[in-house]
């Protein structure tokens, strides 16, 4: 794109010694659904460039939604300006590590375009999941449903020689559900099936099955749930729950800006340092992997927005921390090369270090072996609630639908279990890891402005030994 050049080479003439412009357009649409009457429709249109340079050792960011030269010129000198006055305030410069560019173009192909698909035919999703929730006979008084795509064009142009142009269409289908039966509640607060990828995802995903399981877990646990055991128990954890635990416990820790203090005073700090490289955080079959690669993952990508090409970045590998996840920026402060984990969310927000797709690496243990031999503990299937400190080691989570475990077999639901434990203690705590990945989609948030991108979390199940169970 000729903007994208002019405003590099405009870049370097006005003094800076990196520059690099990111030209964005979202398209797309939002369809919600209240109690079976349709809440309308949202048409997304929205593009823009956004320019980071280095100048004096210090950085500055600016974008515009007019592209024009006149003012796209108008925003480099901005940020040039920006980075220039930065630079004065630094105790040292910004460096970026070397890095190998390409030049390269990438789709996510679409077997059924949601562009040609009617609104009607994608109200259609929302009403099968609302007809199969009612079908059930479970009273069901509050049903909030919406279904929303949109496709994400991207070109990325640096004064290093990158160029990298990628297109990703996103679908996703949310639901919040409320169940009420013999004057209690319980909910499904806000659950996302999402995907890179076209409509047909969806289809094949059949988000009402997820709805109706829902339902009538919660109803069960209405009619049938007893309280935990409490104690020191043993403790099973589903994909959806060791996903929030390794976004929260590992994922966010690990980021560098966090670990060097430039998320602190936004979103907290970090109890990792960079000098706990190699140091063993968890028992040896807990490996944590996060990787933008997965195709047709919520938090797909295949080069990052400095055009850094991505990979599978292993945070712990069997029990070891091996990495964090960097940007150019904190690579070179550790004295090696970008893993690719630079995202914006938009053309108006600079890149920053992110998570993609977090998940617990499978182990070699079926369902059936991981309680087999539990005496006493708790199944925690899914969670309504989780809390963590702002350094990432304190955390809670509490249970949605949850069993009992007793000699060796899944008995009756159990209401609200909650797991209080340190990091260490956590990830120490697992014994055996289960074969099969599942994953869950989630908007990370971060910054200031804030960017919310989308991600998976999820894993494998896994058990863990001797760990304290409360109740409410």
């Amino acid at each position: 794109m000729e903007l994208l050049e002019f405003a590099v080479e405009k870049a370097l003439e006005l003094g800076a010694s990196y520059a690099e412009a990111r030209y964005e357009e979202k398209s797309g649409t939002h369809l919600a659904m209240k109690n079976g009457s349709p809440e309308g429709m949202d048409i997304e249109a929205d593009k823009g460039i956004g320019i980071r340079v280095l100048a004096n050792g210090g950085m500055g960011f600016a974008s515009t939604n007019v592209l024009t030269r006149e003012s796209v010129a108008e925003a480099v000198k901005r940020a040039v300006k920006l980075a220039k006055a930065a630079s004065q305030v630094r105790n040292e410069p910004i460096e970026f590590s070397e890095e190998d560019f390409h030049r390269v173009s990438y789709k996510v192909k679409m077997k059924k375009d949601f562009r040609d698909i009617s609104p009607e035919e994608k109200l259609e999703i929302l009403r099968k999941i609302e007809e199969e929730v009612k079908a059930t006979g479970i009273n069901v008084p509050m049903r909030y449903l919406m279904y929303s795509d949109q496709l994400w064009k991207k070109v990325f142009v640096n004064s290093e020689g990158a160029y990298v142009k990628s297109k990703i269409p996103r679908v996703s289908v949310v639901y919040n559900l409320v169940v009420f039966e013999n004057g209690q509640m319980e909910q499904a607060p806000f659950v996302q099936r999402a995907f890179s990828g076209g409509f047909e995802l969806i289809e094949k995903d059949e988000p009402w099955n997820w709805a109706v399981r829902d339902v009538k877990a919660l109803k069960r646990l209405i009619t049938e749930g007893r309280k935990p055991p409490e104690g020191r128990v043993d403790l099973v954890i589903s994909p959806e729950v060791a996903g929030i635990a390794v976004h929260e416990s590992v994922g966010h820790p690990y980021e560098s800006d966090r670990i060097f203090g430039r998320e602190a005073a936004q979103a907290g700090e970090s109890f990792v340092k960079p000098d706990m490289l190699g140091e063993r955080i968890g028992s040896e079959v807990v490996t944590v992997v996060d990787d933008p690669t997965i195709p047709n993952s919520w938090g797909f990508y295949l080069y990052d927005d400095e055009g850094v090409k991505a990979r599978p970045r292993y945070l712990i590998r069997n029990g070891i921390i091996n990495e964090f996840l960097t940007n150019r920026e904190y690579a070179a402060k550790l004295g090696g090369r970008s893993n690719a984990a630079a995202r914006a969310i938009n053309y108006n927000r600079e890149p920053i270090v992110r998570m993609a797709n977090t998940y617990l690496a499978p182990g070699d243990y079926s369902f059936e072996e991981l309680i087999e031999d539990i005496k006493l503990g708790v199944y925690m299937v899914s969670f309504n609630e989780w809390n963590i400190d702002d350094r990432r080691y304190q955390q809670r989570y509490i249970g949605r639908e949850a069993y009992l475990i007793e000699n060796g077999e899944i008995k009756h639901p159990v209401r609200r279990p909650i797991l209080e434990i340190t990091t260490r203690a956590l990830w120490s705590s697992v014994d055996a890891v289960g074969k099969d990945v599942e994953f869950y989609p989630g908007t990370c948030g971060k910054g200031e402005p804030g960017q919310g991108v989308p991600v998976w979390m999820g894993g494998a199940h896994a058990r863990l030994r001797d760990i304290p169970l409360r109740r409410p």
